[in-house]
């Protein structure tokens, strides 16, 4: 095997490792004290794993953007979790 072809093939199988690596983002926003807020969480969870699923059928061939869309929908777990804690705060008031 060439080396040029195993260095493709090397890089291929890090990608698919790094990706795959990617956890979901994390659902913890209490659905009984925030229940709109988990609502979204629950929902930007499902289309993390809807991203997942096009990156496989697309032989994870979309040009980075698929994985944009996935630190995006992280982040949106971030704010999310900041929104539910700023409440919380807000209610002890």
């Amino acid at each position: 095997m060439k080396t040029h072809t195993k260095l493709a093939l090397v890089a291929c199988a890090l990608l698919t490792a790094s990706l795959n690596a990617a956890d979901p983002p994390v659902k913890d926003v209490s659905p009984e004290r925030h229940p709109n807020l988990a609502a979204a969480q629950r929902l930007s969870r499902r289309a993390w794993e809807r991203i997942i699923d096009a990156q496989k059928a697309n032989e994870w061939d979309l040009n980075g953007h698929a994985q944009k869309a996935k630190e995006l929908l992280d982040q949106v777990d971030v704010e999310l979790k900041q929104a539910a804690e700023t409440s919380n705060r807000n209610k002890k008031k």
